[in-house]
């Protein structure tokens, strides 16, 4: 079938990847990015933990393959943590495994893949990649897209477990040597493989956690990173003071819980002003929002049309719900990935927050995706 660089954070999918495209008869080489070195890790089954590199080791091992360990520390503190703490000490809600997969995880492989002339790439993500004709007009200045046919990103088979949100930032260069096994498999069926091979990894539970946190304690990571402000005002949306807060840093859009405030009927984090030090609150409703800005976007199919309909995603748990997409350019000479987009729901979505980011499907497939800013 040809040769494939595996990223292999240890755990059950990447594992069970590199077992499976041996079984097609893959030349594998495993890959594990060593990210982050702290001691948390020895307390949980980070994808970056020393555990879970001891565990690809010993994985590739058992099926008679080559594994490499690449150190990525320097990039991912500066690529990834860097800005997800400056991105919670503005407000926002950044995402730090689509800034790993956009910065981290995917250039890597493909490094290590053209550096062993090898042809493919391979990961553990439960998502399908596809091939369409290339049928509409690409703009000029668009060099991630060839003239014959288009590679396409597509959810995976098992929708409880699909990946898909946070593989929107890869382009033509990586999902035309991306291999995706679990695309069409159900996860309980990939743990029970993995329970009848012994894998290393088989018992462990799956991390629902930022893998350089812990014990899901961002206010704690953060304020370990730097020297914050803390206490400022928390207003309700007409201004009027109803308490302190401990730090911006502690809130994100559509918090409920741990907000300080008391109140016979619940609040809810509408908006965080990070530059006045303020947090607004307010009902549920007011959380909801049917309109944002969204920058920053990688658009995998092109857009032939500036206004036009799909589904949207704001975060990974959410059902992507219909919306109208706009796409405003400064100029004729900018390209898509230059323009912003203007989304709007067709009826109010809960709390789509600055930072966090915006995933456009037609059906099953991935049309692109960005950066949300100025939700209204």
């Amino acid at each position: 079938m040809g040769n494939a660089v595996v990223g292999m954070s240890g755990g059950i999918d990447s594992s069970v990847t590199a077992y499976l495209l041996g079984k097609r008869e893959y030349d594998v080489v495993g890959i594990s990015l060593f990210m982050w070195d702290s001691s948390d890790q020895q307390k949980h089954a980070a994808c970056c933990s020393v555990r879970s590199i001891e565990d690809a080791s010993q994985t590739a091992r058992r099926f008679g393959f080559e594994h490499c360990v690449i150190d990525v520390r320097d990039q991912f503190l500066r690529l990834v943590i860097e800005p997800f703490v400056r991105g919670y000490i503005a407000g926002s809600t950044p995402n730090p495994c689509i800034l790993c997969n956009r910065h981290i995880k995917f250039p890597s492989l493909i490094r290590a893949a053209r550096q062993r002339g090898i042809q493919h790439i391979a990961t553990g993500h439960y998502a399908r990649v596809g091939k369409q004709p290339q049928t509409h007009p690409i703009h000029s200045g668009n060099k991630n897209i060839g003239g014959k046919q288009l590679f396409i990103l597509k959810r995976g088979a098992d929708r409880k477990k699909d990946q898909s949100y946070v593989l929107f930032v890869l382009g033509q260069d990586e999902l035309k040597r991306l291999v995706l096994p679990l695309g069409e498999q159900k996860k309980d069926d990939v743990r029970k493989l993995a329970g009848e091979l012994r894998l290393p990894a088989a018992g462990r539970s799956e991390s629902q956690e930022i893998c350089f946190i812990a014990d899901r304690n961002y206010s704690h990571f953060i304020e370990k990173h730097i020297k914050l402000a803390s206490k400022g005002p928390i207003l309700d949306m007409n201004g009027n003071m109803l308490g302190t807060h401990r730090g911006v840093h502690r809130y994100t859009v559509g918090q409920r819980k741990r907000i300080g405030v008391f109140s016979k009927n619940p609040l809810y984090v509408i908006k965080i002003d990070a530059v006045k030090n303020t947090l607004y609150v307010g009902p549920s409703e007011e959380a909801r929002k049917r309109h944002f800005t969204v920058s920053s976007v990688n658009w995998i199919i092109p857009p032939t049309s500036d206004h036009f309909r799909a589904s949207v995603k704001v975060r990974s748990t959410m059902k992507d719900e219909p919306a109208m997409i706009t796409v405003h350019k400064k100029s004729s000479r900018e390209t898509e990935n230059q323009a912003t987009v203007q989304v709007k729901f067709d009826t109010p979505q809960w709390a789509p927050a600055p930072g966090q980011s915006a995933v456009f499907y037609n059906d099953d497939t991935i049309l692109g995706g960005g950066t949300i800013t100025d939700p209204e």
